[in-house]
């Protein structure tokens, strides 16, 4: 066993797999995400690999984000992506990628913060450009867009300070649908 190992108290032959022998970390997490250390009280994990109509995605999305659990949303949208028709993983890696940049703001992770946010708005503006597309599934795109660049250049501004998931969560519809 090496010292990294023993030092968090799991031997090697011990570490986390899933039914297919994958590695898995079954740490408990907290709302954002982050690591708890075995045994602890953590927040319920998505599931992965769930097939979701659009629809569906951007309901249970938006249920996430209004929670202040921007890492379980960005779960849900990466299912969408790895699930989804080709011509749509760019929506979906976009959605994503704010998902995250919300959860490093949350953080208090400012570089990974700003950096995601205007790498998911980029892709989401892009993705829409090419289709002529503005509002898939109901979502607003630019609202989602002016949305991300405004929380970036607020985090960036205020480098270091973590901001509230809950409270700076976007709307996904801007006519206010879950």
């Amino acid at each position: 066993m090496g010292s990294a190992e023993a030092s968090r108290g799991r031997p090697v032959e011990t570490r986390d797999r899933d039914s297919e022998g994958r590695a898995r970390n079954a740490r408990p997490r907290d709302g954002l995400g982050r690591p708890l250390s075995y045994g602890a009280a953590g927040v319920e994990r998505q599931p992965e690999g769930v097939v979701r109509t659009p629809r569906e995605t951007v309901s249970q999305a938006q249920a996430l984000l209004d929670a202040g659990k921007p890492f379980h949303a960005h779960e849900v949208f990466e299912d969408a992506w790895k699930s989804g028709p080709q011509d749509e993983r760019a929506l979906w890696r976009g959605l994503a990628q704010l998902a995250v940049g919300l959860t490093h703001a949350a953080r208090g992770n400012a570089t990974g913060g700003v950096r995601l946010l205007r790498r998911g708005a980029g892709a989401v503006e892009e993705w829409a450009a090419e289709r002529g597309e503005r509002r898939p599934y109901g979502m607003d795109v630019t609202g989602l867009v002016g949305w991300a660049r405004g929380l970036a250049d607020d985090v960036e501004r205020d480098a270091g300070a973590s901001v509230d998931a809950g409270a700076r969560a976007p709307r996904l519809r801007g006519d206010g649908a879950p």
